[in-house]
């Protein structure tokens, strides 16, 4: 039996955008659940727009992807959104083929999905 290192979240920010990176099987059980606490935690926060970061992700089952889905869905109606990280590749696959990428936005770099959210100026040129 193949022994895999255990998924981790690390939270950082950029501006007001948490950005969670995960690394890891994102799978059914334990790190399913790790990821939901973690989003529900940067939404407690008072965060509406948040990054997941799945480049070190080697595997997503249902179960990471319902997690996914149910976060987007109440930032949604917050009036905020969610942007996935991945770069082409098996979880890439896994999300287009459950036509995710067209229900969350999915990028392939940081940038471009920090990019993808609203501009919020306090200081905008007249």
């Amino acid at each position: 039996m193949i022994e895999h290192a255990p998924m981790q979240i690390k939270v950082r920010q950029s501006g007001a955008i948490p950005i969670l990176d995960v690394s890891g099987r994102l799978t059914i059980g334990e790190p399913s659940e790790h990821l939901h606490q973690a989003l529900e935690s940067v939404v407690k926060g008072g965060s509406r727009n948040v990054i997941v970061d799945l480049n070190g992700v080697p595997q997503i089952d249902s179960s990471g992807i319902s997690a996914l889905v149910r976060i987007s869905i109440k930032l949604t109606r917050e009036g905020g959104g969610l942007r996935l990280v991945c770069k082409p590749g098996r979880v890439r696959d896994a999300l287009t083929v459950t036509r995710l990428v067209e229900a969350i936005p999915t990028f392939d770099t940081e940038a471009s999905a920090l990019d993808s959210f609203p501009q919020v100026s306090g200081s905008a040129a007249s």
